[in-house]
């Protein structure tokens, strides 16, 4: 374990992949000061841009990117009221104070080093722990993976912040765009007459229209956003060291709860950012400063928000499903450069998972440094008026597209899944579950067979492993919650009007 993490800081010798870091760096702490945009979108539209760099130094790349835009959305926050992202909620309702109080400075110093801890202490977690379950998923047949490809759409209601109904008519339009190609064992062409589509949607392009291009769309309906206004800021580095000395306890704890928080997929940062700031308040020994300008409350939200990311890291490197929204778009971006998630992937190409825990390390004094030295430029990000934002963005989508294939037909492909992902968000059926199962649904189909073939056709074998079992269980309950929750509710709803009606009578 300790000789391949010294392979993955070997691999910074290379110029260009401390170079992709920094460059990652700098890109995600834009695109998250901008509210609207945030990590998913600045990942997808990064994607196009490293099809001809080597895959150690785009991952780097994408996953500082990853990191600092989840960061980025705080700068915002602080400054003008308005979070880049929302797990950058719970950091306004403290930061936004002291910055009325002229300490934005203060508030972006304590955000940005407690940023800092929280993605150095969760990379030792995740350290820890993906190696031990991808040792573990290395046991794992055809079956088995069935049934973890089950668990990861499953996740789906997780994914999807509004109707489980919704996320699952997500799912369906994923399996069914996950269908179309060659049969992998007959190479017949299934929904596809076309040449063009023997090999199925093209990921990048289905990735960059659904969620760059729908924001587009979004962006132009909008129309011109309220000017805003940065605050002056002074004291970013007035903050004594002992100050972060106190809030040493709140730190560690808060990037704990945000790391295991990340690991569940679907949770992701916004959760952690919640329960985080609620520990908080309720152990501080001053609960009323909280909303206010308390310091112990950005130091909560932010180390929570930033170990997230880590925690996310977890389950798409051990077990090839996704932790977040982001991570399921950076599934796309390793099968792009030939990589396969998963507990594979920790013994065919160790370099890749042992570079970005190296990479995680190293980008905590780039951003803590990025940060501090060039918060009032990453204030003035948030003040670019949103019609010149979705011009740029609308062009990076299309060259992006272009780029994937040097033909227009990946362009017409973001084009037709731009509309498709606008329409989609008007009535609110979530775009992360699409992607999920696009994913999925081929190491879902292909498991299957083959475990029927290993079997002649024998449905028993699934009933055979205990593991496979297992994972079938949690499938069937995870499925089973979202309607389950869904009728207590029901039920609830109903005892309550007998309730009612029998005290009006």
């Amino acid at each position: 374990m300790f000789e391949n993490i010294l392979l993955g800081f070997s691999a910074f010798a290379d110029p260009l992949v401390p170079i992709g870091l920094v460059v990652g760096a700098l890109l995600g702490y834009m695109i998250g000061a901008v509210p609207g945009l945030g990590p998913s979108l600045g990942v997808a539209l990064l994607i196009p841009f490293t099809y001809s760099l080597d895959p150690l130094v785009s991952i780097v790349t994408l996953v500082a990117l990853y990191a600092a835009a989840e960061y980025g959305g705080a700068i915002s926050a602080i400054l003008v009221n308005s979070p880049g992202t929302a797990a950058a909620v719970t950091t306004s309702w403290d930061g936004f104070p002291l910055t009325q109080q002229g300490k934005a400075g203060v508030a972006l110093n304590i955000s940005i080093v407690s940023s800092g801890m929280g993605i150095f202490v969760s990379t030792i977690l995740l350290f820890l722990t993906a190696v031990p379950l991808s040792e573990f998923a290395l046991n794992f047949g055809p079956t088995a993976y069935f049934a973890l490809a089950l668990v990861g759409l499953s996740l789906v209601s997780a994914l999807s912040s509004g109707s489980a109904l919704k996320g699952g008519i997500a799912m369906g339009i994923g399996l069914a765009l996950a269908t179309v190609g060659l049969d992998d064992q007959t190479g017949i062409p299934r929904f596809s007459s076309h040449p063009e589509f023997f090999e199925g949607f093209p990921l990048v392009p289905v990735l960059l229209g659904l969620f760059a291009l729908s924001e587009v769309l979004f962006m132009v309906e909008a129309g011109p956003s309220e000017k805003t206004k940065s605050q002056p800021m002074s004291g970013i580095l007035a903050v004594p060291l002992k100050t972060f000395g106190k809030l040493k306890f709140h730190l560690m704890r808060s990037s704990l709860i945000g790391y295991v928080i990340g690991v569940v997929p679907g949770a992701g940062a916004s959760i952690a950012a919640f329960v985080s700031y609620a520990v908080a308040k309720k152990t501080s020994k001053t609960p009323e400063q909280f909303g206010k300008g308390s310091i112990e409350g950005i130091a909560a939200s932010e180390a929570a928000n930033n170990s997230a990311v880590s925690g996310a890291l977890a389950p798409l490197l051990a077990l090839g499903i996704p932790g977040s929204p982001t991570t399921a778009i950076m599934i796309g971006a390793l099968m792009i450069h030939g990589i396969q998630p998963g507990p594979l992937l920790f013994t065919t190409k160790p370099e890749i998972p042992y570079t970005i825990f190296a990479s995680l390390w190293i980008s905590v004094p780039v951003m803590v440094f990025i940060g501090l030295a060039g918060a009032r430029y990453w204030a003035k990000v948030a003040d670019v008026p949103r019609p010149a934002i979705a011009a740029i963005v609308a062009a990076i989508c299309l060259m992006g597209a272009y780029a994937s294939e040097n033909s227009m037909f990946p362009v017409y492909v973001t084009l037709a899944f731009g509309v498709i992902g606008y329409l989609l968000r008007k009535v609110n059926i979530p775009l992360a579950p699409i992607i999920l199962a696009l994913v999925l649904g081929e190491m879902l189909e292909t498991n299957f067979r083959r475990a029927l073939v290993i079997s002649n056709g024998n449905l028993d074998i699934f009933y055979t492993s205990p593991l496979t079992l297992i994972l079938l269980s949690v499938a069937v309950l995870s499925f089973a919650m979202p309607i389950v929750r869904f009728l207590h509710e029901k039920f609830n709803l109903r005892r309550h009007a007998r309730k009612v009606s029998h005290e009006e009578e």
